[in-house]
């Protein structure tokens, strides 16, 4: 999908489906609480389809509706309903294990290919920030009990203080999953770690 936002279509729901199973794998969670984190990864951003404002929400009753006509289990769709209606940082929080998930691997996914407008000279801030990401990994480190979003970012292209001004909003959003779920959330910057 673009909206004149980031892409939010096929590349990055399906790399937060995969960084949200990770996640909660890597932690020791059951293999079916990971396959529903994976499955709300996957699902997170439909409400798009009808407006970028509320996304979550709307994306959270399509979904309950869409899994429903598939046979699913109403406890497992109502996990999955809850954790995409609560993973914009505007209007929700980590309220369960499959949201905490769903929230550190929708968040994490900063990167220069998520940047829909190929014209440099009409970058805003968040194309900009965006595409000075060259490089973005999760890591999981299920001994130390944390999660890591290293970013290498160009300075060239956009300062390291624009990523703040845009995704603070985000960052703390990430801390609170991670504390949700037990874990640490660190975040590395061209090598620094800042959290």
């Amino acid at each position: 999908m673009n909206f004149g936002y980031t892409e939010h279509g096929h590349r990055h729901i399906s790399i937060v489906s995969k960084r949200a199973g990770e996640i909660l794998e890597k932690l020791g969670y059951p293999e079916r609480t990971v396959e529903l984190a994976k499955i709300a990864g996957y699902l997170h951003d439909i409400g798009n389809c009808v407006n970028r404002v509320d996304h979550a929400h709307s994306g959270a009753i399509m979904a309950f509706n869409i899994l429903k006509d598939m046979g699913m289990d109403v406890d497992e769709r109502t996990k999955i309903m809850t954790a995409i209606g609560n993973h914009d940082e505007k209007t929700g929080t980590a309220v369960s294990d499959i949201s905490a998930a769903l929230i550190l691997a929708d968040k994490s996914d900063v990167s220069r290919d998520r940047v829909t407008n190929k014209n440099l000279s009409t970058f805003d801030i968040h194309d900009r920030v965006n595409y000075a990401v060259t490089e973005s990994r999760l890591e999981i480190d299920d001994k130390e009990r944390k999660v890591i979003l290293n970013l290498t970012i160009d300075n060239k292209i956009s300062p390291v203080l624009d990523y703040f001004e845009i995704f603070m909003d985000r960052t703390m959003m990430s801390k609170y999953a991670a504390k949700y779920l037990k874990i640490w959330f660190e975040l590395i910057i061209n090598g620094t770690r800042l959290l």
